[in-house]
């Protein structure tokens, strides 16, 4: 196991009716400006009980951030929050709210342009401070530092590091209103979140091992009745919440290598195409690991294919090869594609993407041994 330092400072106000605990922990002379994206919450509930919880404060509210946060729109928001005087920012919503708004509470105080902090890869502060409701379980932005951005002008999309959550509420209830698509984009997020800190070196820490293999495994048990939208099952729902949040909060990445790599080929194809973040990932993964699974990934792919799918019989290479198609065959049974040409994303694309990463000289992998030469064999992968 690797030295390391780890520090998580979130609170996090989990359960029922958590939302009403909103006044508790949010300073009572602050003016918050409440961040929102595309109004469900003014059907689920959640916006009535915001209100509910801030009737004592005075606040400003912006609506309107995209699926995949645009730093054009971030742009208006810090405008807003200059001229309204606010003092905290609280996002209220999935992951791509909260994104945006770790942009927004790091551009607020500082004369750059909310671009340069992301390309600059971590926001320096002063930062105006954010607490969060989330409302869509995938990210785990409600409990990291971890932003991803897209610019409409370049048509490119860039992780950084902004500031942690000062606080976050969790209440599981309010993913009942949620459709099958938006749950089934949060299990494949967080699986694979899991996977990229995961199938990496073999031998480095049998407890982050346990520990991640501990949430594949129950993302895996518990997806049947997430999806099952007709017979909503609360414990199912809090499982997915605390899955989601824990997959990518720092905990099992402690000493630990990471990879990452499907993350950053999948970023690409969203930025390009618009595609879901997760269905990138869901297509990025399994052609990722066909390509290297073989390769510096194969100790833990073999613990991989036992220890999650119970893949004990064969040689080592149909053992990995039985894990990538039940990884597949997984995400299938959330209700995805998993092929380049199913989302109709052509070769043009996966051109303009090595390219992309040609140019830019990007290095993949936990072991760094990925260039644009071996993307390109994975989008291949991907393709067929």
């Amino acid at each position: 196991m690797k030295n390391f330092k780890f520090v998580n400072p979130t609170q996090i106000i989990f359960g029922q009716n958590s939302i009403a605990q909103l006044s508790k922990v949010l300073p009572q002379n602050s003016k918050p400006l409440l961040v929102f994206g595309g109004g469900s919450v003014r059907k689920n509930g959640v916006y009535d009980q915001v209100v509910a919880a801030l009737q004592d404060y005075e606040y400003s509210e912006f609506w309107g951030i995209e699926s995949n946060p645009t730093v054009e729109t971030i742009r208006i928001v810090i405008e807003q929050a200059r001229r309204d005087k606010n003092d905290w920012v609280l996002a209220i919503g999935g992951g791509s709210v909260i994104d945006a708004c770790k942009l927004i509470s790091a551009g607020i105080l500082v004369d750059k342009d909310p671009w340069d902090i992301v390309l600059s890869g971590v926001a320096k502060g002063p930062f105006v401070p954010l607490g969060c409701i989330l409302t869509l379980p995938a990210t785990a932005s409600e409990m990291n530092a971890g932003s991803v951005i897209s610019s409409q002008a370049t048509q490119e999309k860039f992780p950084f590091h902004g500031q942690f959550p000062k606080f976050s509420i969790l209440d599981p209830e309010v993913t009942y209103t949620l459709p099958k698509y938006q749950l089934a984009c949060g299990l494949a997020d967080s699986f694979v979140h899991v996977i990229e800190q995961y199938l990496t070196w073999p031998n480095q820490s049998l407890l982050m091992d346990r520990w991640a293999e501990g949430l594949l495994l129950t993302i895996k048990e518990i997806a049947p009745k997430v999806l099952d939208t007709d017979n909503i099952d609360y414990d199912s729902r809090a499982e997915f919440m605390m899955c989601a949040t824990n997959a990518l909060n720092g905990f099992i990445r402690r000493g630990v290598v990471e990879d990452w790599s499907t993350h950053m080929i999948g970023h690409e194809l969203t930025a390009l195409t618009g595609i879901a973040h997760a269905h990138s990932l869901v297509i990025v993964l399994p052609g990722t690991l066909r390509i290297m699974g073989t390769l510096g990934k194969r100790e833990k792919m073999l613990q991989y294919a036992e220890r999650v799918w119970n893949i004990t019989e064969g040689d080592e290479e149909s053992r990995i090869e039985k894990a990538i198609v039940c990884t597949e065959e997984f995400f299938r049974s959330l209700g995805f594609t998993t092929r380049l040409s199913e989302a109709g994303i052509g070769e043009d694309i996966e051109r303009t993407l090595v390219q992309r990463f040609e140019e830019r000289g990007t290095i993949l992998g936990e072991r760094q041994d990925m260039n644009f030469e071996v993307v390109e064999k994975i989008l291949a992968s991907c393709r067929r």
